[in-house]
């Protein structure tokens, strides 16, 4: 990234430091990566699971590029009727179908100078994965029932939270598409992978509450932290940012505790996610992946046990402090350090 910031829209501005907010080293190198893309016109696609940021990292990318004080346009493939996305995108003329009273620019067109983020590209019918590619590779954009075209010059993020590389082999999905979309590949980690960043989202989450609520104020207590690290967060950063809301308006004090948790932060919904076989069959196990299940568990279940004292909870697992923070690290989980919760010598 160049040593002066590019000039950007203040909500996608927004958007860059929510996506990029995290000490986690996926999430410091998923920085850098955003810095690199960001001065640059390659296409990029993204990955990641419902909820973890893909537009937000695809805005942030528009925010921080040259392109930041022209549209960012999003599209969601999925959302649009499939007979209608073809002229939804690249535009139609009048006539051209039933109900196309009048001619229409296309999204493409709108997001010529900037940049058009095309949401779950997967859901995209073949017919039109074609007529994608032709556009990618010559920026040359046909509306429906035209004998002309036009150039746009709009720079194109894709994201997809399904496996591509499976939707290629089952012939769903273009394999000449698929690569030309992957010029860099950014791909987003759960947040349940970077635990250790969840202190930092909710203080980010509570301080625009604050923003919205002035002279409101909260903070969340060690046994209530230790709640929201040990959960796995299915619906990712969107699913945290909507609890902290939550929280926020069902607290009736400053102090957001454990009694105001709903019961799927409190229960052991840990335990429940791999169960260790009681016998092998043909298909055997993944015996790394059971011992790193395992001892997250015990970690998460020693530091609820323990209100998150690290001394405490490493004595409850019978090991020396130095193996119980390094093993507490590697599972993404760093609790917070008390006045009598010092490291060992």
């Amino acid at each position: 990234m160049s040593s002066e910031p590019k000039l950007a829209d203040a909500a996608y501005r927004s958007l860059a430091e929510r996506a990029l907010i995290g000490d986690h080293p996926t999430i410091v190198k998923l920085r850098a990566l955003v810095d690199r893309v960001a001065v640059t016109d390659a296409t990029v696609l993204i990955t990641g699971e419902s909820g973890s940021g893909k537009e937000v990292v695809a805005g942030a990318i528009h925010a921080l590029s040259a392109r930041a004080k022209r549209a960012f346009v999003p599209v969601n493939c999925a959302a649009i009727p499939h007979e209608l996305l073809e002229s939804e995108m690249f535009g139609h003329e009048r006539g051209a179908f039933t109900g196309a009273a009048a001619p229409r620019h296309g999204l493409f067109s709108t997001a010529d100078g900037g940049t058009i983020f095309l949401d779950e590209i997967g859901e995209m019918p073949a017919q039109l994965q074609a007529k994608l590619l032709r556009v990618l590779e010559d920026g040359i954009v046909r509306p429906v029932g035209s004998d002309r075209a036009s150039r746009v010059d709009a720079r194109v993020i894709a994201a997809s939270n399904n496996d591509l590389v499976a939707a290629v082999k089952k012939g769903v999905f273009r394999e000449d598409l698929f690569y030309r979309l992957q010029v860099v590949p950014i791909i987003i980690p759960p947040l349940r992978e970077r635990r250790s960043d969840i202190p930092l989202l909710v203080e980010y989450f509570l301080d625009r509450m604050r923003q919205r609520m002035p002279g409101r104020e909260w903070s969340v207590s060690r046994e209530a932290m230790v709640n929201l690290w040990s959960y796995d967060w299915p619906g990712n950063v969107r699913e945290l940012e909507n609890m902290v809301e939550r929280l926020v308006i069902l607290c009736e004090d400053s102090v957001i505790d454990v009694d105001v948790l709903p019961a799927n932060l409190t229960a052991s919904t840990r335990m429940a996610e791999t169960r260790i076989p009681a016998t092998l069959d043909d298909k055997g196990v993944n015996l790394n992946l059971l011992v790193r299940e395992l001892e997250g568990r015990m970690i998460n279940e020693a530091l609820k046990h323990t209100g998150g004292n690290k001394q405490a909870a490493a004595r409850l697992l019978g090991l020396k402090r130095t193996t119980f923070s390094a093993k507490l690290r590697r599972c993404g989980v760093i609790a917070p350090t008390g006045p009598n919760d010092r490291d060992d010598s």
